[in-house]
């Protein structure tokens, strides 16, 4: 008598391309809970005339190109939660060309606090560097492929100056000071092509620019040169003045006319970063607003959770990821804007 032969193994079945992360149930890390609740409270206030100005409590973004993948969120602060005001926060993510000729951006920006137009200026500016990246995205790529790091330097410069000289233009448009309607600008620039790793860093105001690497991380915020000249200038910038002595304004190099009275001061412009590295299989880059490069900083306990977190195989899903974003810190209330890079 013979035994039955046992069944066949299954079929082999491919493995998930992307591990899935479970959202975990940890609301904060520090030394105790934050003020405010962790879900949205009230709405901001509407106007029926002008619906499109309406800003969602929290944006969520991602995509896979080349040899990395992206995670990308905006959320509104529990402050601003709590009292009904609009996410100050912006977040564009775009992808211009195609194939391995495609340059992806993910620009971020804040507007300035207290200002009843934050949310405007900070969404126009995140417009204005995406269609001047997204015209000039073939020769911004190329240049990334060939490494040419002054040229993406000084021209990534002079897009950023054009964006918030438009900023500035329309403060005085609608009458306001020029630090009443105003924001910072980040920006990543990632090539889609698999075989370049560089990923380029470039922007004006407060933030954090962090690195995963070997379960450690390390603070990468570009530092400011010394540069001479007044605060606005940097590398790349036009010269201050024309040759026969009128000041330039900052864009469109036109003569400052003379006045009678004392011009008032503007408030100091923040100096541009830049930077432009290569990336590691297994590195995590991490590019954020003020709101969440804050408590990194300052609670250590957050930057071990997310170490944590994300030094899985595989990146998180969507909805994970928005969950490790929204762990809080008590003290630290304002928006979080975070876009996140996995390399493969």
């Amino acid at each position: 008598m013979f035994a039955e032969p046992p069944p066949p193994p299954p079929p082999p079945t491919a493995p998930p391309r992307f591990t899935p992360v479970t959202p975990h149930p940890l609301h904060h890390v520090g030394s105790g809970p934050p003020t405010y609740d962790p879900e949205p409270t009230a709405l901001p206030p509407a106007d029926p005339d002008d619906l499109g100005n309406v800003v969602a409590d929290t944006v969520l973004d991602g995509a896979h190109y080349g040899a990395c993948t992206l995670r990308a969120a905006s959320v509104r602060g529990d402050s601003a939660r709590y009292r009904g005001e609009p996410r100050r926060d912006a977040l564009l993510t775009a992808r211009f060309g195609a194939g391995d000729d495609a340059l992806v951006l993910v620009a971020m920006a804040t507007g300035a606090r207290a200002t009843a137009g934050a949310h405007r200026a900070a969404t126009e500016v995140c417009r204005w560097i995406g269609r001047a990246v997204g015209l000039s995205h073939a020769r911004l790529a190329e240049d990334i492929r060939a490494g040419r790091r002054g040229d993406l330097k000084s021209g990534l410069h002079r897009l950023t100056d054009r964006s918030l000289g438009r900023l500035r233009a329309g403060a005085a448009e609608q009458g306001l000071r020029p630090e009443a309607y105003a924001a910072t600008l980040r920006c990543l620039l990632l090539p889609a092509d698999p075989g370049c790793r560089t990923r380029v860093f470039f922007g004006v105001g407060a933030g954090g620019l962090f690195r995963l690497r070997d379960g450690a991380w390390q603070d990468i915020e570009p530092q400011v040169g010394q540069v001479t000249g007044e605060p606005v200038l940097g590398f790349g910038s036009p010269p201050p003045e024309t040759p026969g002595g009128d000041r330039l304004t900052m864009d469109l190099g036109i003569p400052t006319p003379p006045s009678p009275y004392e011009p008032a001061p503007e408030p100091p412009r923040e100096p541009f970063r830049f930077r432009a590295s290569v990336a590691r299989p297994g590195d995590t880059l991490l590019m954020c607003t003020g709101g969440l490069a804050e408590p990194l900083r300052g609670e250590p306990e957050l930057p071990a959770h997310l170490r944590e977190r994300w030094s899985a195989p595989q990146p998180p899903g969507l909805a994970a990821f928005l969950a490790d974003t929204q762990v809080r810190v008590k003290g630290y209330a304002d928006d979080r804007t975070v876009a996140a890079v996995w390399e493969m």
